[in-house]
């Protein structure tokens, strides 16, 4: 009976240098035989989400000197955003891209933008940093429509607003991941998305799509009071 305690009593014993690896407590081996160390968890990050956004505007990516651009402020506006990169196949398409955001600011001044979101995700195509990718764009093509600082559109780092467009619309076989550079969304007035184009989409062929945004949700113009009747 006394070997059967003893050897009982062994079994439970834990050694003092394996207790202090893994958190459980010498006095009480009883109760804390499970206890699993205590885990210091990550603070949230502190953006909006995907999970609990509810349109464009909820969103704060970081703009080219890393500072928040909240989205709020383009509020009532049509806005095109898309994906760049200084080193692709299809960075000619920022030369349209101007040419389109030039034709329809001049119609609608206050009312369209373009968004610029510079990744280097696709072939390491955009590899260098804020100011570089500013100059390309600039010197190159003219650009004058904002381009916002590097980010990601896929993987576990990419930019909330990016998830939130890719799940409110999905692309072919109802894949969401962005599958290369220059993939095109259109947000309407209402902060939703209404397009969703692929890479090889020109921007000259989004003209109209953007123009039928842009009316949808036009403000009737004032009209001046008619005056008196001549007798």
């Amino acid at each position: 009976m006394q070997a059967s305690r003893s050897l009982f009593q062994t079994a439970i014993r834990i050694p003092s240098q394996s207790a202090a690896s893994t958190g459980i407590s010498k006095s009480r081996p009883f109760l804390n035989l499970w206890a699993a160390p205590r885990q210091h968890l990550q603070p949230a990050r502190q953006t909006r989400t995907m999970a609990s956004a509810t349109s464009f505007y909820d969103f704060k990516p970081l703009d080219k000197k890393g500072q928040p651009y909240p989205l709020v402020s383009l509020k009532g506006k049509v806005v095109l955003v898309v994906n760049t990169a200084s080193k692709c196949g299809f960075t000619p398409q920022f030369e349209g891209l101007e040419k389109l955001y030039k034709d329809l600011h001049a119609s609608h001044p206050n009312d369209f933008l373009i968004l610029g979101f510079p990744c280097n995700q696709f072939g390491n195509q955009d590899p260098g940093d804020n100011d570089t990718i500013q100059s390309f764009c600039q010197l190159n093509y003219g650009v004058s429509f904002p381009v916002l600082g590097k980010t990601d559109v896929n993987g576990a780092h990419a930019e909330p607003v990016w998830e939130w467009m890719k799940a409110s619309m999905p692309g072919l076989l109802g894949l969401k991941r962005i599958k290369w550079n220059f993939e095109k969304f259109l947000i309407g007035r209402d902060g939703e998305v209404k397009q969703r184009w692929a890479s090889t989409a020109k921007p000259e062929s989004l003209k109209a799509a953007i123009e039928h945004e842009l009316q949808a949700g036009a403000k009737p113009s004032k009209t001046e009071p008619a005056g008196p009747k001549a007798t």
